[in-house]
Order: C-alpha cells, then structure tokens, then sequence
C-alpha cells in the first residue's frame, strides 16, 4: 500500500472515532433524545436535590415518562422545586411521590415516580405533595463516623 492509502484509512478512522465521541457525549448529557409532542408540568419541592440538574430523566417503574425542566430555589419555604415535564402519554394518579434516586452508585441522578391510588389524575400546574429527597453519600459516611466516634467515646465514659 502505498502513503495516501494509509493516510486516507487512518483519516476515515480518526473521523469515525470522533462521530462515535460526539454520540456518546449527547447520549450521556441526555441531549440527543427524541422530545415528546404533548406534555403537562407538575411541581414537586425537595429538601435536597442531591446533584439533580434540569434535563434529567423521571422515570417510573424504569420507563422514562418525562424530564426535569427546571429547577428553582423557594426562598420562602427553603427547598429546591423542581418543574417536572411528563409525557401526555402517561398519566398519574394525584397521590404520586417522588424519590431522587441514583442509577448505580456513582451513575445518573433522576426522579422516580411510584403512582399512589387515587382515582384523580395529575394535570397541568399540579403540585406532588409526597417526595423524598436525595440521599447524600457523605452525609451517610459523617454520621456513620461520627456515630462509631460517639460509641467509641461513651465505651471509654463507662470505664
């Protein structure tokens, strides 16, 4: 083979590698997904939004339903609110909750819906009443340390 030959394969490759890069890159920021036609927004208020950012998924019983529109500060009630835009096609009931959940343990943040039983539905405008916030890791890891401090301490206390 001669220079140009190997020249032109090593250029197709180069390309192809940065096509498959710039895919990959939509598919993690959640970007290159198709948007659904009719949707409706409801509100639900957190007390920690853990690393949740605006365009990520909801998801209910692993389906995606919708995406995480906007997020905003309540100055008066000192949670974060959080705009949730669901797809038409899915409708739930009033006494829906919703988790702030983590994919894995260092995978994507999103919301989980788990529909209640009430026979009226979520509309347009509507507010989720029931919500968990976002477990934070090393909140987890300070009290279970300074949990074991405390024990360690009131052992020695006894003595």
């Amino acid at each position: 083979m001669d220079r140009k030959t190997i020249d032109l394969g090593v250029g197709i490759f180069m390309l192809l590698g940065i096509v498959a890069l710039l895919f990959l890159s939509l598919r993690v920021g959640n970007l290159g997904d198709d948007r659904p036609s009719s949707t409706y927004a409801v509100e639900a208020k957190f007390s920690n939004i853990g690393g949740l950012k605006a365009k990520a998924p909801v998801k209910s019983a692993g389906v995606l339903v919708g995406r995480v529109s906007d997020i905003k500060f309540d100055n008066d009630r000192f949670q974060a609110a959080v705009t949730l835009t669901l797809d038409k096609r899915y409708s739930f009931p009033k006494d829906t909750s919703a988790s702030i959940l983590t994919s894995g343990l260092l995978g994507e943040v999103y919301i989980g819906l788990d529909p209640g039983g009430d026979e009226k539905k979520l509309g347009s405008g509507d507010k989720i009443s029931l919500t968990q916030s976002a477990v934070v890791l090393e909140r987890l890891i300070g009290q279970l340390m300074f949990g074991k401090a405390a024990e360690g301490d009131a052992g020695t206390a006894k003595k």
